[in-house]
C-alpha cells in the first residue's frame, strides 16, 4: 500500500496498528563504473518487491533519497544532508506519523552513511515519547537482517556489504546494466583493518582512491537476483514480526 497514491480520508481510515515505513537511502558516488542514485535505486527494488509480497497491511511512504552522506563528499555529485540535520529530518518524519495516531513506525535503510543517525533517531525518538507503552520505533540496514550471500551462492566472493562493489554492482547489472560501466579492469580495494573492533570515523578518499570497497569485476547479474531475493525477503520476515507484534511487550 502507498502512501502517495492515497488521500488523506483514506489514511485517517487506516488501523493505526499499520506497519508505516519510510524508505531512506542516498544520492552519492560509486566508483568511476556506478551512477550517483545506486543507493536510491537499489533500495527502492528491494522495497518494491517487499511491498509487493506485503499487501495492504503495510503502508509504504516514498523513498527519501537524501542521506547522510558527507564522507562522500570529496567526490563530485554526491549530495549530503549533514548528520544532525539528518537526525532532524528522520526525527520530523517520526513525529509527523505520531501525530496521525500510527503507532509502528519502521525505516528501511539502503545506506551506510544513514546507519549511525537512524539509529540515534529512533533512541532520541522513544525517549521523546517515554510516556507512551504502545509505540515501536525501527531503524533496520537492508543487507544487514541476517542474509548471508556468500553461503547462498558460494560464487559471491565477499561476505559484507561494501561500496559500489560485488553485491551492488551486481544488483545494478540486475536492475540496470545500462548504467554500469566497465568493471573487467577494475581492482578490488580491500575493506581494511580500521582498529577493530572500535569505530573509526572515516572519510571515503581515505580508504579508496576510485571510490569503491571491494570487488566489483566479481559481480554479475545471476548474483543480483539471488541478493535482491534475499534481501527482499528479509524485509517481509522483519516487516511480518512488525504485524504480529503484541501492541506493548519487548520482545518481537
Amino acid at each position: 500500500m502507498q502512501l502517495t497514491d492515497l488521500t488523506w480520508p483514506a489514511i485517517a481510515a487506516l488501523d493505526k496498528n499499520t506497519p508505516v515505513v519510510f524508505p531512506v537511502a542516498a544520492l552519492e558516488q560509486h566508483g568511476r563504473h556506478m551512477p550517483l542514485f545506486t543507493d536510491s535505486l537499489l533500495a527502492g527494488e528491494v522495497v518494491r518487491r517487499a511491498a509487493e509480497k506485503l499487501g495492504d497491511r503495510v503502508l509504504f511512504a516514498p523513498l527519501q533519497w537524501l542521506g547522510n552522506s558527507d564522507h562522500h563528499l570529496d567526490f563530485p555529485g554526491t549530495l549530503s544532508a549533514p548528520p544532525r540535520v539528518y537526525l532532524d529530518l528522520l526525527n520530523g518524519l517520526l513525529d509527523n506519523f505520531v501525530a496521525h495516531g500510527f503507532k509502528r513506525l519502521v525505516f528501511v535503510n539502503g545506506h551506510g552513511g544513514n546507519d549511525v543517525p537512524g539509529k540515534q533517531a529512533v533512541f532520541e525518538a522513544r525517549q521523546r515519547y517515554r510516556h507512551r507503552d504502545d509505540l515501536l520505533f525501527l531503524f533496520a540496514t537492508y543487507w544487514s537482517l541476517g542474509a548471508e550471500p556468500n553461503k547462498a551462492s558460494p560464487a559471491t566472493r565477499q561476505t559484507q556489504m561494501g561500496h559500489a562493489c560485488e553485491w551492488e554492482t551486481s544488483m545494478m547489472l540486475r536492475l540496470a546494466p545500462h548504467l554500469v560501466g566497465n568493471v573487467i579492469d577494475l581492482e578490488a580495494v580491500e575493506f581494511g583493518d580500521p582498529f577493530l573492533p572500535a569505530s573509526r570515523g572515516w572519510i571515503t578518499k581515505e580508504r579508496t582512491v576510485p571510490g569503491h570497497i571491494g570487488d566489483p569485476a566479481a559481480a554479475t547479474a545471476e548474483k543480483g537476483e539471488m541478493l535482491f531475493q534475499l534481501f527482499a525477503a528479509d524485509v517481509v520476515a522483519l516487516l511480518e514480526r512488525v504485524l504480529k507484534w503484541d501492541g506493548r511487550s519487548w520482545n518481537g
